[in-house]
């Protein structure tokens, strides 16, 4: 059956995906053949990825993008980047996301729900239309969804997240249907893996609780992520669409 992950002739367009686990997802597409589309609020961060992308892997072509996918107008500019530039797409990851802290339910304001909800659902809600849309006219392709644990065992520390990533899982199956067969749609509902975003975490509270309640007993390394997302994104998932993947070090 030949390589199963080989992504060669693919183009691969990554939102988030400057750092954490969208940086380790570029570069695991890029090491595979599929050259890249970079996309994050941040141009610096893209380029720079970008860089180190075709240092790394010189056979690779790399496109950073400056977009915030909470605004429908920058999907569409991102989505005609990526066409204008290398002339297809057939892998979507849409992986930015954000959870922000608050000391309670009442304190979240209208913005930022809105912003949370935004990024979280509304953006990959356009990305999969327009995308996915030229990808069943085409040769078909991969969309992935990041979704989180918290979409299935929500908090009252990240209801809006939450909400965001539960829709999220639905339109998984949903774009599944609407561009199938030949594209497919899939989801990891990732636990708590040690980005940037863990930073904010208490570590020493984090750890207890993992040692206590995760049949791993401990966080994701950012590149953990990576053999779910090769697997969605490569013709080794070639039966598999409308799934939702759960990467959680065995959280209850």
């Amino acid at each position: 059956m030949g390589n199963l992950f080989d992504l060669s002739g693919n183009v691969a367009v990554v939102t988030g995906g400057s750092r954490g686990l969208g940086r380790q997802m570029v570069l695991a597409f890029a090491e595979h053949g599929a050259d890249v589309v970079i996309a994050s609020r941040k141009l610096d961060a893209c380029e720079a990825l970008a860089a180190e992308v075709t240092e790394r892997f010189p056979e690779r072509k790399a496109l950073p993008v400056a977009a915030h996918v909470g605004r429908w107008e920058d999907c569409d500019t991102l989505a005609n980047a990526a066409y204008d530039h290398f002339g297809k797409v057939t892998i979507l990851v849409n992986n930015a996301g954000m959870s922000p802290l608050y000391p309670s339910l009442s304190s979240v304001s209208e913005e930022l729900y809105d912003k949370v909800l935004g990024v979280n659902l509304k953006g990959p809600f356009r990305l999969m239309a327009l995308i996915g849309e030229r990808m069943a006219a085409a040769e078909g392709g991969s969309i992935i969804n990041i979704s989180s644990i918290a979409s299935m065992r929500p908090t009252a520390t990240e209801a809006a997240y939450a909400a965001a990533k539960a829709g999220l899982n639905a339109l998984t199956v949903a774009y599944a249907h609407a561009y199938g067969p030949t594209v497919r749609v899939n989801c990891i509902s990732a636990g708590p893996f040690l980005t940037d975003i863990s930073k904010a975490w208490d570590l020493e509270v984090f750890e207890q609780r993992a040692k206590a309640n995760y049949a791993l007993q401990r966080g994701g390394r950012p590149e953990e992520i990576v053999g779910a997302a090769l697997y969605f994104a490569s013709s080794a998932s070639s039966f598999t669409t409308g799934a939702v993947l759960r990467v959680d070090g065995g959280m209850p």
